[in-house]
């Protein structure tokens, strides 16, 4: 995964989850929340289709940081796992972090005894004696294909599978697969580290049966304990559309608030506490995560987004963050990125902050917040350089949000459960746009001649005042009307 499931940072059910799609009603359920997903799944039950798959048992295909990590979680539950990797010492290596990783996957050292270990290519038949199989092998369509194929005739009938990526979109790896391998299988992008991290993204295919994906929902809602939102099957699916689009997007609208004078230090504290996101800011969070790692995010979106995204214009790095990726500064993976710490011989230390604009590295400051700045309703609406790069930047993700429903979601809840418990934003966007006042941000946006993106302007047309009412037990559907909040 991307974002904080890629940096590992640590910081319920879903909209439509199990216990909706379990029970009788669904279907109405479904339609009345605006989930035409959901409610296309239901339809196929009422004409025949049965809802009896159940999962006790996991193989992970590739035993790397998130398929040790999910098998681990499975482990963990007290089901039994098959964990499959390239050679004997890969698999191997993955139990071990699973036991001694920081932190451990496993947290009872004898439920690894749950873990059977294997090698692909000696033992990929193995996995027929498994209700779910879940690919989590590298982010290369041409090897996740391959290996479908490999895998599609060695599992039962009723097994469902899943890869784990973190924004291929699914339409891309089965593409030309069989049609028993499309009707069984899901995205399952849980983020990093597993144990800790709540979302999960569980994203269909246009073939993917109501049966197979209700089954993934519950055994990660019941069993693994993640907090399940329902995606659809577009580029890097909901958290890391969102949260990547906020990220690279930063790096050039910080170049302007630096032109205004504003420092780095202050550009990381103004996206920390004031609009609700982590202290690491923008250029900590990259830190985390590593300028390699959101280079392959930016030639992923450059390839995949719609054309005519906002996001389009961010995909490739500024030039000063170009050229410390191309000599390797890439974050705290290789010692140092935007920061930096030494360490001095009496035991102290000292951070130090890369000066993207002097391109030399000083002594970093802290920065502090003034009154006036301190909560995104003040902050973006502020005079001055803080204000405005605030409205730009994350002013601009929240426009960029509303503008996606409902391609990357079906509802606004998904979307803000995505940005909470995958990027730890204390708000979702549109509980964000809710805190701010939609009024004062359709009126900004009309007085500068800007059209509105679509749920602004559904809400404006609707004469409703709020994405969220009744203490947000309920929220605007795509109709105008609102519906039950689920979970």
């Amino acid at each position: 995964g991307v974002g904080l499931d890629v940096a590992g940072s640590a910081h319920g059910t879903a909209l439509l989850g199990a216990d909706l799609l379990m029970n009788e009603g669904s279907l109405q359920a479904a339609r009345e929340a605006g989930n035409r997903r959901m409610a296309r799944l239901w339809s196929g039950r009422k004409r025949g289709e049965t809802m009896t798959r159940t999962i006790s048992s996991v193989a992970v295909i590739g035993g790397g940081t998130m398929g040790a990590g999910i098998a681990g979680a499975c482990a963990q539950a007290g089901h039994r796992v098959l964990l499959l990797d390239v050679d004997r010492a890969a698999a191997e290596a993955a139990l071990a972090r699973m036991l001694n990783g920081r932190p451990p996957a496993i947290d009872d050292p004898e439920r690894a005894a749950n873990i059977t270990l294997g090698v692909i290519d000696d033992d990929l038949a193995r996995i027929a004696d498994y209700d779910w199989i879940c690919e989590a092998v590298i982010e290369d369509v041409a090897v996740k294909r391959a290996l479908f194929a490999r895998l599609d005739p060695l599992r039962r009938d009723g097994s469902v599978v899943s890869t784990n990526t973190s924004g291929i979109p699914l339409r891309s790896i089965t593409e030309g697969l069989s049609e028993r391998l499309r009707r069984d299988i899901a995205v399952t992008h849980f983020f990093n580290p597993v144990k800790v991290m709540k979302l999960m993204e569980l994203v269909p295919g246009e073939d993917t049966t109501s049966d197979a994906l209700a089954a993934l929902a519950e055994f990660c809602e019941n069993t693994l304990g993640k907090g399940v939102v329902h995606a659809k099957d577009t580029v890097n699916f909901i958290g890391n559309r969102i949260g990547c689009f906020w990220l690279l997007s930063g790096l050039h609208k910080a170049k302007v608030a630096l032109d205004a004078g504003l420092s780095m230090e202050r550009i990381d504290a103004l996206m920390g506490s004031p609009v609700g996101l982590p202290s690491t800011g923008l250029y900590g969070l990259f830190d985390l995560i590593g300028l390699d790692v959101m280079k392959l995010v930016g030639d992923n979106l450059a390839a995949n987004l719609p054309a005519g995204d906002a996001g389009h214009g961010f995909t490739r790095f500024p030039e000063a963050e170009q050229a410390m990726h191309d000599r390797g500064q890439l974050g705290r993976k290789s010692g140092g990125g935007f920061y930096k710490m030494i360490k001095h011989d009496d035991g102290g230390r000292t951070k130090e902050i890369y000066d993207v604009v002097s391109g030399e590295w000083r002594e970093a400051q802290q920065a502090e917040i003034m009154d006036a700045h301190s909560d995104a309703a003040s902050l973006l609406f502020a005079d001055g350089a803080e204000g405005r790069f605030a409205w730009d930047l994350m002013g601009g993700a929240l426009l960029y949000a509303a503008g996606l429903v409902p391609q990357i979601a079906d509802d606004i809840v998904n979307i803000d459960r995505a940005m909470r418990w995958g990027f730890a934003w204390k708000m979702g966007p549109f509980q964000l746009l809710d805190a701010i006042g939609p009024a004062r941000v359709i009126a900004r946006l009309e007085a500068a001649g800007v059209a509105l993106p679509k749920m602004l302007a559904l809400l404006e047309e609707s004469g409703n005042q709020t994405f969220y009412r009744a203490g947000e037990a309920e929220y605007l559907g795509l109709d105008g009307d609102y519906h039950p909040v689920v979970g």
